[in-house]
């Protein structure tokens, strides 16, 4: 039975490009279809490689080794098939996450959804604020509360790619993943690993649960991997796409799709795996098994790998990787909220909306509390992260799963059962997260 067709929600074109805007091939070779469908994977890649992706692998990595790589390749896996399902999603229902949600809810639920999205939104951004701030006190001896100001400058820059369509805004990005991944390609090479270990790190051990202070850490890298945010953009951009609406033009979308993916947070995935790899390799088997600040990190790369350019590279890559998120909060904002309340704004009211909730906190903490005020926010910005996964990964399921929505396409019961207890494991260790920092 074919699902049922949605005729009151459309993509928002608030988010860079109109529904079925970006043409793509429908024959020819394989690899030159795929490349029109290549874009939205990465502008959700971003979000698995934000500030605090990196403060957990930096502390996981300095505590305890390689140990922890196979929970970060874990964590990877999860967020794949999470967001498999998001584009799976937006591809056969042709409705983003947010609008199926308020057609399935009542009014209020829509809008209590709406805005804790809004208010997940808002922290993420906030970590990018913290990050581009940190980098550019890093880099130029730019003071924090300045450089959270100066933060509102990249509005001018998005704004100014956003009017020439979505394609522009993904390139952009792509490009500044490329330089994260560049960057700690160097910082490998400068950190000199020990590659056995680093291969023995991917296999799972029971240490990791036995040991009070590495379960902590192995529960900070799974929750500070799925944004929820990610999500909803997802099931949205993939919509961009010109395909055939078939039930073979599908397929064939949700199988590029799914490679665009698999590429993107697989790229993801070795930038968090390097991050970790250099702070084993650096920091534990200096004796700097303490280092969790991003701060501290920059401060002792230099001297212990015996070359300024390892802290030079890493202040690099947090910048880029600070700016390339930021370009997603806007992207998901706008999305949310067309999608729950359909409420339409200008594209730079929304941004500069965003990004002013975000700033107004990181710049009272850095006034009043400094470098270490600093890092407490960034924690609480994961911390209600977390809170808000459930509200996103449930509804995702439930709707991939229905026969009524997705037709032919609603997900085989083993890949419904992974996301079960997908979502039960990162909902279980995001409870414990914030209990063990609320405490």
């Amino acid at each position: 039975m074919a699902p049922p067709v949605l005729t009151d929600v459309a993509v928002p074109d608030g988010a860079g490009g109109g529904p079925r805007s970006v043409a793509v091939r429908a024959v020819g070779p394989w690899w030159r279809r795929l490349l029109g469908f290549i874009g939205p994977g990465y502008l959700v890649a971003v979000g698995y490689m934000d500030p605090g992706n990196w403060a957990t692998d930096l502390a996981g990595g300095a505590a305890h080794g390689y140990a922890l790589l196979w929970i970060v390749g874990l964590s990877s896996l999860m967020a794949m098939l999470l967001q498999v399902l998001s584009a799976r999603l937006g591809i056969v229902a042709q409705a983003d996450l947010a609008q199926l949600t308020r057609m399935h809810s009542s009014r209020g639920a829509a809008l209590a959804q709406w805005l804790l999205c809004e208010l997940a939104i808002c922290a993420c951004d906030l970590a990018e604020v913290i990050g581009t701030a940190i980098a550019l006190d890093m880099l130029f001896g730019i003071p924090l509360s300045l450089g959270v100001l100066l933060t509102v400058l990249d509005v001018l820059l998005i704004l100014w790619l956003q009017r020439f369509g979505l394609r522009y805004l993904e390139a952009f990005v792509i490009a500044l993943l490329g330089i994260v991944f560049v960057c700690f390609g160097i910082s490998l090479l400068l950190a000199r690993p020990e590659w056995r270990a680093v291969a023995a790190g991917f296999l799972p051990t029971a240490r990791t649960v036995t040991d009070p202070g590495m379960l902590f850490l192995a529960i900070g890298i799974v929750g500070a991997t799925v944004m929820p945010h990610n999500l909803y953009l997802h099931s949205s951009t993939v919509q961009t796409r010109r395909f055939e609406t078939s039930e073979a033009g599908k397929r064939g979308a949700i199988a590029f799709a799914t490679v665009d993916i698999v590429v993107a947070l697989g790229m993801a995935l070795l930038v968090n795996a390097a991050i970790l790899v250099t702070s084993a390799a650096v920091f534990h088997t200096s004796g700097h098994a303490g280092v969790a600040e991003l701060q501290d990190a920059h401060r002792l790369l230099g001297p212990l790998t015996g070359t300024a350019l390892a802290s030079t590279v890493f202040a690099v890559a947090l910048l880029a990787a600070g700016q390339s998120s930021s370009v997603t909060a806007t992207l998901a904002g706008q999305v949310v909220m067309e999608g729950f309340v359909q409420i339409r704004m200008a594209p730079w009211a929304r941004r500069l909306l965003t990004r002013s909730v975000a700033i107004v906190p990181a710049l009272f903490v850095t006034l009043t509390q400094g470098q270490d005020g600093i890092g407490r926010l960034l924690l609480f910005s994961q911390v209600v992260l977390s809170l808000q996964l459930p509200f996103a990964m449930f509804p995702l399921i439930r709707f991939t799963a229905s026969r009524a929505i997705m037709g032919p396409f609603a997900n085989p019961r083993w890949m419904t059962r992974a996301a079960w207890v997908t979502m039960a494991v990162i909902v279980g260790l995001n409870g414990i997260l914030v209990w063990r920092t609320l405490s």
